[in-house]
């Protein structure tokens, strides 16, 4: 049975949480990738940052609605959002935006299995790290399809 170690793409293209948000779109595009792994300077994973994220800075805001009650403000809707979409809006970096916590899969685990986590959890792009979380290549649905070739 074929496992990650089979079908992930090597050498990963990585970026750090400093990186500009620029330069990040420059490096997903030169590379034709839809997004990378963000990494620490020992290659450890962070997390994972994609074109969803960079498209998340370009959209309008939308100001919650409310309404006043004997001096106070009553949101209809959640007023954290607001907070987070123009977090959203005023990246800069990497940092600003990527998602820390993303699956990840090792070497080993079978084709099979990736399958059911990219389907389940509607996820494009996996990190394969070994036991340091350590980044040692990526599989995206495109190598998936590569089985079917």
């Amino acid at each position: 049975m074929k496992t990650a170690k089979d079908i992930m793409t090597t050498p990963v293209v990585t970026v750090k949480p400093e990186m500009e948000i620029k330069d990040l779109a420059t490096r997903l595009s030169d590379n034709r990738i839809s997004g990378a792994p963000v990494v620490d300077e020992e290659g450890r994973l962070l997390g994972i940052v994609t074109e969803s994220d960079l498209l998340l800075t370009e959209k309008p805001v939308h100001i919650p609605t409310f309404f006043i009650l004997l001096d106070s403000l009553v949101y209809f809707e959640n007023p954290f959002k607001l907070d987070k979409e123009l977090k959203e809006l005023t990246a800069r970096t990497v940092a600003d935006i990527y998602t820390p916590d993303c699956l990840t899969i090792s070497p080993e685990t079978p084709v099979d299995e990736i399958a059911s986590l990219m389907v389940e959890e509607k996820i494009y792009l996996l990190p394969v790290v070994d036991q340091d979380k350590k980044v040692v290549g990526i599989v995206s649905r495109t190598n998936m399809l590569s089985l079917i070739t």
